[in-house]
């Protein structure tokens, strides 16, 4: 499979750059771009796993929920630039969905059917359910209830002001988590066995992969931008199918490729920080960061989102926290989890 990922990366990288110095035709392009920025993906995960082994599920887990975001948030900027304010509040959607729902539902599916029953940190699941009640329910949902009665200058001071309190809060849980309480909370003892494991690639060589693995994917991630009105019409698809679909599942490409592959392996807690620590990224860090970035641009972006995308967020984090409280996992939840996935995209694709 790697063998494969390398291959579909060799030829992606260059027929991404001659196809969009020789503008073939937008379609053929969205494919290609899909493919490459998905084997790149495959890369970042390897070298995740690496990292994963040297510094901790903890650190592993969130080094591969920042390069995987930071391809969202790459794809995001320019979709912003382009004044594509609906396709980045839908790909937001889409991330939060396919974090708790696809990435989470598959890991806990493929590991399910290897081990009847697989166990990861409880104490790190309840403090995340905390932070994904916070990030969705309270940061996303608040501002949608009062904007019905706010001009549009105003709603977009109030999501200045909840964005810089979202990052703040999500800066004092990373300081919480690695420092001030790193430790006090035992993990299971998949993770001590981890220690004995030896990493594919040292420490160096895998961060250095992930950084040209993103540069690449940033390169192409800004001509995938232009091919999504033309996809749009050939195919009949909405700006939010595209956004909480297509754009979520190429740009979290890393993390679903990671996770599964974790969990494949019996390692729980680095699946469950990449699924459920990318999504508080996206919700606390990511969206923030996109609202005070479309100040710079022509168009502003507020943090409000339709009543769709509302419901589906807040019922996949609700449907997260009651399966993940416990502290362990089966296929049969993970496909529980695939299905409201499911039943939400063919929502999206008819709505």
């Amino acid at each position: 499979m790697s063998r494969f990922f390398f291959w579909m990366m060799a030829a992606g990288v260059p027929l991404s750059v001659a196809g969009s110095l020789l503008h073939w035709p937008q379609v053929l392009l969205f494919i290609i771009y899909c493919l490459t920025i998905i084997a790149l993906a495959s890369y970042m995960g390897r070298a995740t796993e690496s990292l994963a082994i040297i510094a901790g599920p903890r650190i592993g887990g969130l080094l591969n929920a920042t390069f995987g975001n930071a391809v969202e948030l790459i794809i995001s900027i320019f979709a912003l630039r382009e004044g594509l304010i609906g396709i980045v509040l839908a790909s937001l959607t889409g991330s939060v969905l396919g974090n708790l729902l696809l990435v989470a539902g598959l890991s806990f599916f493929i590991g399910g059917l290897k081990y009847k029953r697989q166990e990861f940190n409880v104490y790190d699941a309840r403090h995340n359910s905390g932070l994904l009640m916070f990030a969705v329910i309270v940061a996303f949902v608040i501002p949608e209830v009062f904007s019905a009665e706010m001009t549009e200058p105003r709603k977009l001071s109030m999501s200045v002001g909840i964005s810089i309190i979202m990052i703040l809060l999500y800066l004092a849980a990373l300081y919480f988590k690695l420092v001030s309480h790193r430790g006090v909370y035992q993990t299971n003892q998949n993770e001590q066995e981890e220690s004995h494991e030896e990493p594919e690639w040292s420490g160096k060589r895998a961060t250095l992969i992930l950084f040209l693995a993103t540069v690449a994917v940033a390169y192409i991630s800004e001509h995938l931008v232009h091919t999504f009105d033309t996809v749009a019409e050939q195919f009949g698809w909405s700006e939010l199918f595209i956004g909480v679909i297509i754009v979520a599942i190429v740009g979290n490409a890393a993390e679903h490729a990671s996770a599964v592959i974790m969990a494949y392996k019996d390692k729980m807690d680095v699946a469950v920080e990449i699924a459920i620590g990318s999504t508080l990224q996206i919700a606390m860090f990511v969206a923030p960061v996109l609202v005070i970035s479309s100040l710079f641009f022509p168009t502003s972006m507020p943090l409000v989102f339709t009543l769709p995308e509302l419901v589906a967020m807040a019922s996949a984090v609700l449907l997260m926290i009651i399966i993940s409280n416990d502290g362990d996992t089966n296929w049969f939840e993970g496909a529980t989890l695939l299905a409201a996935y499911i039943i939400m995209g063919i929502g999206f694709f008819l709505l």
